[in-house]
């Protein structure tokens, strides 16, 4: 197929560090790629892809007050090719929304974040006729009236992480620092189980007064070394060598990257039950599910205990880049044949399908 995938301009595809709708893009990308499809990317001129590269901006925008602006001429430039492409695959927010009607090819929006915000049921009340693709089950709760088209659970490349040992005799947190994923929570069951903890985790500017106010001050404390943002292969060390990975999460998680990430590794992972975390966890096999810190210190020998092979195996059945990759084609494939039965702009139908 020809598929034109448009990335956020947040950060470059794939993101120099932290990143994770932009690394999914990646992924995503060079494995439809590899399976012989004919891929054009619209994203950041220093991103890196064997694909067919648009470039839209030179630099990321993260933080970047403009970014709307570069946003809008980046639907102009995939919609002006738009008789290119079989399928086109946008990951970011709805900014392409209001045009969609105009457009012959079939048009498909992967949402990766929170929709349980309030403004965003008005939105998809106005823009129903908008495919959306969910990351979880669970993400679509806020929304059941969206045009749902499918779900889709991430995938990452079988050789993305190698299986460690554990013998670190640690506990690692990785992600984002803000109050939604709770690092306080981490700090305290990693103290009162007597092992050291390991932050890999990026501060956002809109969280540098909640890091500074709340955060900082327990990581002046014994037992936490705080690492900030880290790249795959530290990853690879981090997790590989982590007893459990911690996370604590305190909101409806879209679905949770790191989980997979620390499977792959063949590292466990507590959690606390939110969002996707039951979707994608398997209780006794891949980690544990609590919902309070006195439970997740109970529940944490059991869980640094199970068998790091079978953590692994898991994570090879059913999250893969090739797995991923395999659920959207069935999407574009159904889009693809439903616009050319329907026939006419921001027509295409297509029953609900879960990848």
């Amino acid at each position: 197929m020809r598929i034109a995938q448009v990335a956020p301009l947040f950060e470059s595809v794939p993101p120099r560090r932290y990143g994770g709708t932009e690394r999914v893009v990646s992924y995503l990308t060079e494995e439809l790629v590899r399976q012989g499809h004919e891929v054009t990317l619209f994203a950041t001129a220093d991103s890196q892809t064997s694909a067919r590269l648009v470039p839209v901006v030179d630099a990321p925008l993260r933080g970047d007050p403009l970014w709307l602006i570069h946003a809008l001429i980046q639907v102009e430039k995939v919609f002006r090719r738009s008789d290119d492409f079989d399928v086109i695959h946008f990951h970011g927010d709805g900014v392409h929304y209001p045009v969609l009607r105009e457009v012959w090819t079939p048009v498909v929006t992967t949402l990766h974040g929170r929709l349980d915000l309030p403004e965003l049921q008005q939105l998809y009340r106005v823009f129903s006729h908008a495919a959306v693709v969910s990351i979880s089950e669970a993400q679509r709760t806020p929304l059941p009236h969206a045009r749902w088209v499918g779900t889709v659970h991430h995938g990452l490349p079988l050789t993305l992480y190698r299986p460690g040992s554990g013998a670190g005799g640690y506990l690692a947190f990785l992600g984002r620092i803000s109050p939604e994923k709770r690092v306080d929570r981490a700090v305290e069951i990693a103290r009162r189980v007597g092992l050291p903890l390991r932050i890999a985790a990026k501060v956002d500017p809109v969280d540098r007064a909640y890091f500074e106010r709340e955060i900082e001050p327990l990581l002046a404390g014994p037992g936490v070394e705080y690492l900030g943002e880290i790249g795959d292969a530290e990853k690879d060390e981090l997790l590989g060598r982590a007893g459990a990975l911690l996370f604590p999460i305190d909101w409806p998680e879209p679905f949770g990257l790191a989980m997979i990430e620390s499977m792959a590794c063949g590292t466990p992972v507590l959690a606390f039950r939110g969002g996707a975390v039951e979707e994608v966890l398997r209780p006794g096999v891949t980690g544990a599910i609590v919902d309070s810190v006195d439970e997740a210190v109970a529940a944490l020998p059991a869980v640094i205990a199970l068998d790091r092979t079978r953590c692994r195996q898991e994570y090879e059945r059913r999250f893969s880049v090739a797995r991923m990759a395999q659920g959207y084609v069935r999407i574009y494939e159904r889009l693809a044949r439903s616009s050319r039965d329907v026939g006419g702009p921001g027509l295409s139908a297509g029953a609900e399908s879960h990848g």
